[in-house]
């Protein structure tokens, strides 16, 4: 036995190194409310219309509720957008770059971050029938397969073909402090998953998978290019509470899937039901 046990940790500690781990979030208050958009230099209009942008971006971070942005009672709290902000920043996303003389700053590209008070924040929630979702965001384990005419992969930590994909998916997470893993393909063909596969393997197979290889559960998802819609469809699901979650978006850029990805785990995830 005790061999046996030896021989296991060791397996353990194979598998967990056959995945790609992204750094944990440690969510902190001031990191939870706050939210960020792109505006065209620093005036007065270009940073009421950022602060509505914030507004929608925070509710849905704090809460993890998708469908808050489409409430009617949105219109008239965005009226007063500015008036939810405890304070504003800047960023020149061209810092750096001397200003041309056929472009003043007011032209220039800025991110605009704007950081909110949970005292004003939560019981706006509280209006709109919404609440905090203030648990540690779990780390998802995403399992993906992507098609696109003859040409077909799984996403892993070292599919050269996907380079693009990975750094997509996880820009994807940072609006809402998700935490993601990719694996290795090493780790997919030791347990008999090709991509074909993967496609068809059950949710609860890969939460266990997902589970031994230190994230919380899995992701599963597959995205097809179609020359008929003129991009790609991703189809999602999750397992939460004994029920599988199953979502899926059409003609869209693979930017998109991710963050469709995304925002429908989190609607799972923080009890807010079906993306």
């Amino acid at each position: 036995m005790p061999g046996f046990s030896r021989l296991l940790l060791v397996v353990i500690g194979l598998v967990t190194a056959c995945w790609t781990v992204y750094p944990a979030i440690a969510a902190t208050v001031d990191e939870l409310y706050q939210s960020q958009t792109i505006v065209t230099g620093q005036g007065e209009v270009n940073r009421q219309t950022g602060f509505k942008a914030c507004l929608d971006a925070v509710l849905v971070r704090v809460s993890g509720d998708q469908r808050l942005p489409k409430r009617p009672e949105m219109a008239a709290l965005r009226d007063k957008a500015g008036s939810f902000v405890a304070e504003f920043r800047y960023h020149d996303r061209l810092e750096g770059i001397p200003v041309h003389d056929e472009q003043g700053t007011h032209d220039r590209p800025h991110d605009l971050t704007c950081l909110y008070q949970p005292a004003v924040i939560d019981p706006l929630l509280a209006t709109l029938d919404s609440r905090p979702w203030l648990a540690e965001r779990p780390r998802l384990a995403v399992f993906l397969v992507a098609e696109q005419g003859a040409r077909h992969f799984a996403l892993t930590a070292d599919e050269q073909r996907g380079q693009a994909m990975r750094e997509s998916f996880v820009n994807a997470t940072q609006p809402l402090l998700m935490r993601i893993t990719f694996p290795q393909a090493s780790l997919l063909s030791a347990s008999g998953l090709s991509d074909k596969a993967l496609r068809d393997t059950d949710i609860a197979t890969l939460d266990q998978l997902a589970r031994k290889a230190g994230a919380d559960q899995a992701l599963a998802g597959s995205i097809v290019w179609s020359d008929k819609e003129l991009g790609w469809i991703a189809d999602w699901r999750l397992a939460a509470g004994g029920k599988t979650y199953n979502w899926q978006v059409r003609g869209v850029s693979f930017d998109e899937a991710f963050r469709v990805a995304m925002r429908g785990a989190v609607q799972v995830l923080s009890g807010n039901g079906q993306p």
